[in-house]
């Protein structure tokens, strides 16, 4: 959505994204194996970011076409990636993502699906889809209980963060993701992942998160003491646990 600038807010906190922000679990891609994807299935990757999930894909034998409307983190990607022969990227946006029609397989949106308009952007991936072909939606969603670094982590964030709450409600339930994919819902599986972090990291992946204040802002230094505060109470052994279940979504959107 145009308020909440969904093309730029990221374009400064690209190093932190790229060091910082979680893999998705193999597990995600066998489950889409399961259900028909084959891995000479072309990818098209849109809201690619950095390519964390565009190497996923790449990973598990796949060709992928990233489509990413920020330079910056388009650039990144490249710099990762641009040697792979089988990956390439586009600058478009997931309404407009300037793929000819029927020429994919496989449509992957990933952690940047909840700033996409649905509507725009269900048509758009029927339009690109090959008639055999599927769309899957997935994300990493952090667990906001069942430790007291996670629980104290929730509330940080609602203490210090910048329009978090309006950035955490973006996220979709399961109902609403059926919803989304009507008639040619295929189903849904969810699967643990976390990141170990040390206090640098943990940092880092805060400031990777586009709600995190920046230097200069009034919140930036009292967040900071409190990451600190939080990390020296719960971490064992130097790190802490960044706990999420990476949840995925299959269908077709065109039915």
């Amino acid at each position: 959505m145009n308020d909440l600038r969904s093309t730029e807010r990221f374009s400064d906190r690209v190093e932190d994204y790229v060091r910082y922000r979680p893999d998705y679990p193999r597990a995600l891609v066998d489950w889409l194996h399961g259900l028909g994807v084959r891995p000479d299935w072309l990818v098209a990757d849109v809201g690619a970011g950095t390519g964390i999930s565009s190497k996923l894909f790449l990973d598990a034998g796949h060709r992928v076409t990233a489509v990413e409307p920020n330079a910056a983190m388009r650039a990144a990607a490249a710099r990762w990636l641009g040697g792979e022969g089988r990956y390439r990227a586009l600058d478009g946006t997931a309404e407009a993502t300037g793929l000819p029609d029927g020429s994919v397989d496989l449509v992957i949106a990933a952690q940047a699906f909840h700033w996409f308009d649905r509507d725009k952007v269900r048509n758009e991936f029927a339009r690109i889809l090959s008639p055999h072909g599927l769309v899957a939606v997935f994300w990493n969603s952090r667990r906001l209980t069942g430790t007291p670094f996670l629980e104290g982590y929730e509330r940080l964030l609602h203490e210090y963060g910048v329009d978090y709450v309006g950035v955490a409600e973006r996220y979709a339930d399961d109902e609403s993701m059926a919803r989304w994919f009507g008639r040619g819902y295929r189903g849904m599986a969810s699967f643990p992942h976390g990141q170990k972090l040390d206090h640098e990291a943990l940092l880092g992946r805060l400031m990777s998160s586009s709600y995190a204040p920046k230097p200069g802002h009034p919140n930036h230094e009292p967040m900071l003491h409190a990451l600190r505060a939080l990390f020296d109470a719960t971490q064992d052994d130097g790190t802490v646990s960044f706990d999420y279940d990476t949840r995925v979504f299959a269908g077709r959107t065109d039915t």
